[in-house]
């Protein structure tokens, strides 16, 4: 899977560009990365129904993603929100949405431990009633030394036909989604235009 490097200002939610700059501003001279104990983003209270957090358990390709924080909307989302669910539970990523799923996003975990960059994907999905959905992904890594050991996830869904259905959509979606967009974001690229805002009807995932 290829990725291309883009500016911060490639990332279409105003949203998740706060939550990158935050990133930016948390790195120290002298490192490629930023401590997780100390990414402070403003007014991320709000965002947090929108996010995930990981501690990377492992190296490599033999990485696991130990789920932190999962944000109330992505078991929507997965179609795991049933009633008695465990949610304090010890769970890695790949056994939270299974297989199928699990190799479908893969990829882009993989990407982010491997360049070390902050990763951001937009693929294209259909809710139960066939609207189009843009799910926009990003990614953020963080190290305590040199080996990643966390990651940070924002994921924001959107329509431009109005409102959807947010239970079960990556269960519906039986196919790999379509990516539009593949990145890892670089903050010395020049920022050569405006974030663009995204639509006020968000979601997301996992």
């Amino acid at each position: 899977m290829t990725f291309e490097n883009v500016p911060p200002c490639a990332i279409r939610s105003v949203k998740q560009l706060d939550l990158l700059n935050s990133w930016i501003r948390t790195l120290e001279p002298g490192r490629t990365l930023p401590r997780l104990r100390d990414y402070r983003p403003s007014r991320v209270a709000d965002e947090l129904i929108n996010m995930m957090a990981f501690d990377v358990i492992g190296d490599g390709e033999t990485a696991r993603f130990l789920i932190t924080h999962e944000g109330a909307r992505l078991t929507q989302v997965y179609g795991n929100d049933y009633p008695g669910r465990d949610l304090e539970a010890t769970r890695f990523l790949d056994d939270a949405i299974g297989p199928r799923r699990y190799r479908i996003v893969e990829p882009f975990y993989r990407a982010c431990l491997s360049s070390r960059r902050p990763t951001y994907s937009i693929s294209l999905l259909k809710d139960a009633d066939g609207k189009e959905v843009s799910y926009e992904r990003l990614l953020l890594p963080f190290a305590n030394e040199q080996r990643i050991d966390g990651i940070v996830g924002s994921y924001i869904a959107i329509s431009t036909e109005g409102n959807f259905k947010v239970r079960n959509l990556m269960g519906i979606n039986t196919d790999a989604p379509v990516a539009q967009v593949r990145a890892h974001i670089d903050p010395a690229l020049a920022r050569s235009r405006p974030a663009r805002a995204s639509r006020a009807d968000e979601v997301i995932e996992g």
